[in-house]
């Protein structure tokens, strides 16, 4: 029995009983180290180094562009040059020629239709029983069809600087138009001989239609005065100069269109 214990007290034990002074000195050294390290790191970049400063945005500007400096004008040249809205937009062509709007005089509905009046309702009130038979149809009342509008000639007209000459023979009046727009009245500077002839005729203004300026250069031309007041001994270097203005009508041949008859 003595035999045995002391081999068993000889041989070493598995597990190690003794108390853990080693590990605890370690684990404690490692904590104190740790803790420096962490004091170190936070004086390292909380201290040293200085917390970061935000930067305001810059203020904004805003920059005119005005014609005052050669950029501006140099800028302003290159937008207006590049505006997408002049692309897409219609322009008529250079040798298209612009008509204004003739000046129309109005007319109104009243004086070619002249409005039925109603009569005023009676003041007196039937209070009789009214009837049991069902009322009668309403009758239907017809308009009255618009009358036609009228048809007014061509007119020419001289200035008074012509009246010594008398009234004027206006020949026959035969216009046709080129296009479908209204002309504009046309005025000629005419000069009267003393047997009451034209014998220059200069357009002062158009008519809008080369055609219809043609027309009414030959017409003005063709007209005669019946008298004159001029002394034969200055006829031969006497010129009457006026003004001429026709008067355009609805007589006139539009194209496409029918011709129509005029009665004078």
């Amino acid at each position: 029995m003595n035999s045995f214990i002391s081999e068993s007290a000889a041989e070493p034990l598995i597990f190690g009983w003794d108390s853990p002074r080693r590990e605890k000195l370690a684990i404690t050294i490692f904590l104190a180290l740790s803790l420096m390290a962490h004091a170190l790191c936070f004086y390292i970049f909380q201290i040293v180094y200085p917390p970061t400063i935000a930067l305001l945005p810059p203020p904004a500007r805003v920059t005119l562009i005005t014609p005052a400096s050669e950029e501006g004008r140099t800028l302003l040249r290159w937008i207006d040059s590049e505006d997408p809205a002049l692309a897409f937009t219609t322009r008529r062509p250079p040798e298209a020629r612009l008509h204004a709007l003739p000046k129309a005089e109005h007319l109104p509905s009243y004086s070619a239709i002249e409005p039925t009046l109603k009569d005023i309702p009676s003041l007196e009130h039937d209070l009789g029983i009214p009837s049991c038979h069902p009322p009668g149809a309403v009758p239907l009342a017809r308009q009255k069809t618009a009358r036609a509008m009228s048809v007014f000639p061509t007119s020419v007209s001289f200035s008074k600087e012509l009246d010594p000459f008398g009234v004027p023979t206006v020949p026959a009046a035969n216009f046709a138009a080129s296009n479908e727009e209204a002309p504009r009245t046309i005025r000629f500077r005419v000069a009267v001989t003393k047997l009451g002839e034209i014998r220059y005729c200069f357009p002062v203004s158009s008519s809008g239609d080369p055609a219809l300026d043609e027309q009414a250069r030959l017409f003005v031309a063709r007209c005669r005065f019946s008298k004159s007041t001029v002394n034969p001994e200055k006829a031969e270097s006497f010129l009457a100069w006026g003004i001429a203005t026709i008067e355009w009508g609805n007589d006139i041949v539009r194209p496409h269109t029918p011709t129509a008859t005029v009665t004078q």
